[in-house]
């Protein structure tokens, strides 16, 4: 059972519902320690005063505001506690929004937020359903760690999440990075939305989303404590320059194809070109005069193009 962050309420209008914070994910990393190449003995922090010179222990350490080199003002545990904010206790729930208005660059960190005893059972299902129903997020203020926060609230599993957000001015604006103008055909991006449709999934299950950092650094661990040779180092492929887009793209198509066990070619160039040819065609032949073989020709003309047209959307 994962631990108890925090714990206070939900402030939904009048409603309150008592909760306990968790997180939400797992960290699997491998954590290394530093280490005197000499001897192998561990490497420590020590907290030491600087105008006594000695290491202190951490019940003679508390937090300070620092004013001046020598002037501090403390703030303790308790005054920290008792800001008179009405997050301070409670997540305030501000406003509820459609989940695609709020830019993902904004949503942080997830926690998980039980229910805090029989008491708050009603009113947390209600929240919950009443969120699950109107496809909507709710958009709430909180206080931990020293500062107030803005959050987001949805449901996942039957379950009311809380994401850390980012305020407005915390965004860095993009702007001076953008690239320098250029021209894109429509042929590349028919070509880069063939390679998107390609690579298109419904979940993200699959050994492809799997740590293989976490997998290849436990391998070398593994070897070096049994004495055993290191891994060998897999040969990765020279990266490329891009000199033909179009080319890319197509061979990239043929790559994606081939990875999911598709066979066939993937002539994304030519695919503009033949819905073309197809409208020219028909410009030319008179109404009233096609033949039955010249309007069986434009069906079967017609299926494969539709067949190889990328998807727009």
């Amino acid at each position: 059972m994962p631990r108890t962050i925090w714990s206070g309420a939900i402030s939904f209008g009048l409603v309150t519902v008592p909760i306990n914070v968790v997180s939400a994910t797992e960290d699997h990393s491998i954590r290394f320690h530093q280490y005197h190449l000499e001897d192998g003995g561990r490497i420590r922090t020590r907290k030491v005063c600087e105008l006594e010179d000695r290491e202190v222990g951490q019940g003679e350490i508390g937090k300070g505001y620092e004013v001046t080199k020598t002037q501090v003002i403390p703030i303790s545990d308790e005054e920290l506690r008792d800001l008179p904010l009405p997050t301070a206790k409670s997540i305030e729930i501000e406003a509820f929004v459609p989940l695609e208005s709020v830019d993902p660059i904004r949503i942080g960190e997830g926690y998980y937020l039980q229910p805090a005893g029989q008491v708050a059972a009603k009113p947390y299902k209600l929240l919950r359903q009443a969120l699950a129903r109107s496809a909507k997020v709710a958009v709430a203020k909180y206080a931990w760690s020293g500062r107030e926060r803005l959050g987001l609230l949805r449901v996942r599993d039957d379950v009311i999440v809380l994401h850390a957000m980012r305020w407005p001015d915390e965004i860095r604006d993009p702007a001076e990075l953008l690239p320098p103008p250029v021209e894109i055909s429509q042929d590349e991006i028919d070509g880069a939305l063939a390679l998107m449709d390609t690579m298109t999934r419904d979940d993200l299950e699959g050994e492809e989303f799997r740590d293989t950092y976490t997998d290849a650094l436990a391998q070398v661990i593994e070897a070096k404590q049994g004495d055993k040779p290191l891994p060998e180092v897999p040969q990765a492929e020279e990266p490329g320059k891009v000199l033909d887009l179009m080319a890319a793209l197509t061979e990239s198509v043929s790559r994606a194809k081939a990875a999911r066990g598709e066979t066939g070619d993937a002539d994304v160039h030519d695919l503009p070109k033949k819905q073309t040819a197809v409208k020219k065609t028909a410009k030319k032949t008179p109404a009233g005069k096609t033949t039955q073989k010249t309007t069986a020709s434009k069906k079967t003309a017609a299926k494969k193009t539709a067949g190889r047209r990328p998807r727009s959307a």
